[in-house]
């Protein structure tokens, strides 16, 4: 534990000077000098004076009292099927222990009592696609809503998400840069979840890659395959796409799930990735290093969103009122998937 006088012995002063400069005492005749050095002492000590002790017991007290409340738009089985929402909502849990917090409600959205649900919680963290409406249904007293992986208004709700946009752009420039040329695409439709009913949209970045290949002249529908977001489909999907007959030279595949899946796809016709057909993909998941061959993927920190939702609810709470939208950074991280022409 750091002591008072082991930064007076750092400062070269007093440890009365160490107490007076730290608890702001504005009669201490002291320069700005020696102040500012006892401060950064401090601070590289992590020494907390007594009031900002007692001050982060109050909020950790006050914080166990908050009751949060977590809306997934998957059954526990689908979610568990799903690495990139069972990453978030970890990372929502683990930031909750951090924060000092217990009291946590987990409910899926097609399973909900409609009647009581989500009555006694102070917040709620709604992770995937679930009308707005249907939440502020749910009880129509909660202002504090965070939405995690999707931003249904900007103007009324927090949400933490992904920009598929930018980041389909960015992995189309990696593989037109290496030369590919004729670039195919497997991908989902999204739903939105309602009361009793879900209803389909086109996935951003399919419409990201279509927009961005017309551009370029180099759009071919056929080489277009949408199902769903599981590696079933993603096996699926390469499949019919083999069963074309010409492949494309490379593909962009929406989710590192899928991207697996069409790889055994091709393994199984003694298609070889990335000397036959390039594939590059979209999450970061942990088993997309060890698929074969490694795969190139854009990182997505899911567990980082779950966090920041946590830390908007919290900051919701304490009464900011503006909505915040944050878009998280991406990484890409090049493997042996996605190959090169010039090495063909």
């Amino acid at each position: 534990m750091v002591r008072i006088k082991d930064i007076a012995k750092q400062a070269s002063v007093s440890s009365t000077t160490v107490s007076r400069v730290l608890n702001k005492d504005k009669t201490l005749s002291v320069s700005d000098e020696t102040r500012q050095r006892i401060l950064q002492i401090a601070k590289d000590l992590n020494y907390k004076t007594f009031q900002e002790r007692r001050g982060e017991e109050r909020l950790n007290k006050k914080q166990s009292s908050i009751n949060v409340g977590i809306i997934i738009d998957r059954t526990f089985e689908e979610e568990a099927n799903d690495p990139y929402y069972v990453s978030i909502r970890h990372g929502i849990e683990k930031e909750c222990r951090n924060q000092g917090i217990s009291n946590i409600e987990l409910f899926q959205f097609h399973h909900l009592n409609m009647e009581n649900a989500a009555s006694g919680v102070d917040g709620l963290i709604v992770v995937g696609k679930i009308s707005e409406e249907d939440i502020k249904h749910l009880n129509p007293t909660i202002d504090n809503i965070i939405y995690i992986d999707y931003s249904p208004n900007e103007d009324d709700f927090d949400s933490v998400i992904v920009d598929f946009d930018k980041v389909t752009n960015q992995l189309l420039d990696h593989l037109l840069t290496i030369g590919y040329k004729r670039i195919g695409f497997i991908g989902g439709m999204h739903e939105k979840h309602y009361i009793g009913v879900n209803t389909t949209y086109k996935d951003d970045r399919q419409i990201a890659f279509e927009k961005r290949m017309k551009g370029e002249g180099l759009y071919n529908v056929e080489d277009v395959h949408i199902g769903k977001f599981t590696m079933a489909h993603g096996y699926k999907l390469m499949k019919s796409a083999l069963e074309q007959g010409s492949l494309p030279d490379a593909f962009l595949i929406a989710s590192d799930q899928m991207a697996i899946g069409a790889i055994n796809a091709l393994h199984e016709e003694n298609v070889q990735v990335p000397q036959d057909v390039a594939i590059i993909s979209i999450d970061g998941l942990e088993m997309a290093e060890f698929s074969n061959p490694p795969l190139t993927t854009m990182v997505v920190p899911t567990e980082e969103m779950g966090s920041i939702g946590v830390k908007l609810l919290l900051d919701r709470i304490k009464g900011r009122e503006i909505p915040l939208r944050v878009t998280v950074p991406t990484n890409l991280v090049i493997r042996k998937s996605c190959g090169s022409l010039l090495e063909k």
